[in-house]
């Protein structure tokens, strides 16, 4: 049974260092569980590294631990053996890596189920079964060292769009608490791309300051890269970030084509998740950002005006990586005048999935000393851990002790959707 769960498939020449040129990530860092397999992974990639490979004795648990405190290398060799829930565990590796990490696993169970959970289902690039030969290293594990990737893996991170189904419906409010929530609470990198250039909302609902740097990424596509982006983003924890712009109002950026293109492909190198508040002005930037996400999400008011502009944003077509509707946010149920929940399912003739109460005390009081509002319990709090649910894909994130077949059940139901080299 060996050779059932030990095979490579096809492969493109994709070189993973290029794809990020951070100098400080190690080329290779393994974790295996016996001398044996170790000494069969050294020597089986002694040929190819350029770098001395870093080799640590332990499974997949010392690489968890160890994976929180130091920089993600571009090839991960991790070891699941003896694990009583071995999916449960990568979910869990995949909350303190970076996305665009290479996972290669290794392990004790001879079953094609179970390998294809691995690679189809959670995105690791192979799985080989035990015992390992340099042979068998050397012709499984070799063309990823190489820097080959199968043919249509798109390494990196998730993009959630929420859009207002008109102004001052809450967008920035609930895109703010979400990435906080993501990056913060969820320890996913995360970053907070607010696609109004000339307000900057999002910088300002986290304590920070924007920066100049996400005009010149929509203005220059060209010099785009994972290095700019990161620079460009102001830090407001370890994991969260946030790219925001104040443009004066006298100015309008020129938005070059391709450009959301190019920023999304640099940003996923680099975070789990980018929550992007993208406003729709028609605008050629904000009907990119809108066809590039995995998950959009409408944010309205119970009101006939909001139903009206909700109804028009879940009718834009479907991006190609995204499900067959957007989420429905319903915020502010309960305000003054407004219509009840019932009345605002029927006009829509759906359901909505969310459903906020009307908080204006919290959300004051948040917003005026540039704190997370989400950071307290309260109705908004559980709306931002249910949205989280729904958009950003975590069902593996918090697998636990469910067990195998809810791991294997949550990576089918997400469309492809995967913890380790994103969409497949």
């Amino acid at each position: 049974m060996s050779e059932v769960a030990n095979r490579s498939g096809s492969a493109a020449g994709i070189d993973p260092r290029a794809a990020v040129s951070r100098h400080d990530r190690p080329q290779l860092v393994s974790f295996l569980a016996d001398a044996q397999t170790e000494s069969a992974v050294r020597d089986g990639l002694a040929d190819l590294m350029l770098e001395t490979a870093d080799m640590r004795r332990g499974g997949i648990r010392a690489a968890i631990t160890a994976l929180q405190k130091m920089t993600t290398p571009r090839i991960l060799v991790v070891d699941v053996s003896g694990e009583d829930e071995p999916l449960a565990a990568l979910g869990q590796l995949s909350e303190v890596v970076e996305p665009d990490v290479v996972v290669l696993v290794v392990g004790d169970i001879h079953d094609i189920t179970f390998y294809r959970e691995v690679t189809r289902g959670l995105g690791a690039m192979e799985y080989l079964a035990k015992p390992l030969t340099r042979d068998i290293v050397a012709r499984h594990f070799g063309p990823f060292v190489r820097g080959q990737t199968r043919a249509g893996v798109v390494l990196g991170g998730r993009m959630i769009a929420l859009t207002g189904a008109q102004g001052g419906v809450g967008t920035s409010l609930l895109a703010a608490n979400l990435a906080w929530h993501l990056g913060t609470e969820r320890n996913r990198h995360t970053v907070l791309l607010d696609a109004d250039l000339h307000r900057g909302t999002g910088a300002f609902l986290l304590n920070t300051a924007p920066s100049p740097g996400l005009r010149s990424a929509i203005e220059t596509p060209d010099r785009i890269d994972s290095l700019l982006a990161e620079r460009a983003a102001q830090p407001v924890s370890d994991r969260l970030h946030v790219l925001a712009s104040d443009v004066p109002l006298t100015e309008i950026p020129r938005y070059a084509e391709g450009a959301a293109t190019s920023l999304m492909a640099a940003l996923r190198k680099r975070y789990n998740f980018i929550v992007a508040d993208v406003p729709f002005n028609g605008g050629h930037f904000s009907r990119d950002l809108l066809e590039l996400a995995q998950q959009r999400v409408v944010v309205m008011l119970p009101t006939l005006v909001s139903i009206r502009d909700a109804l028009k944003l879940l009718g834009l077509r479907s991006g190609p990586d995204q499900g067959e509707r957007a989420i429905v946010a319903l915020n502010r149920l309960g305000m003054p005048g407004g219509l009840q929940r019932r009345q605002v399912e029927e006009t829509l003739g759906l359901k909505v999935d969310i459903a906020i109460p009307d908080l204006p005390r919290v959300v004051s009081s948040a917003t005026n000393i540039g704190e997370p509002a989400a950071a307290a319990r309260s109705p908004l709090r559980a709306a931002i851990l249910e949205l989280t649910t729904l958009a950003a894909a975590n069902g593996l994130m918090d697998m636990g002790k469910r067990g195998e077949q809810a791991a294997a059940t949550t990576s089918r139901a997400r469309r492809g959707w995967r913890l380790f080299g994103g969409r497949g």
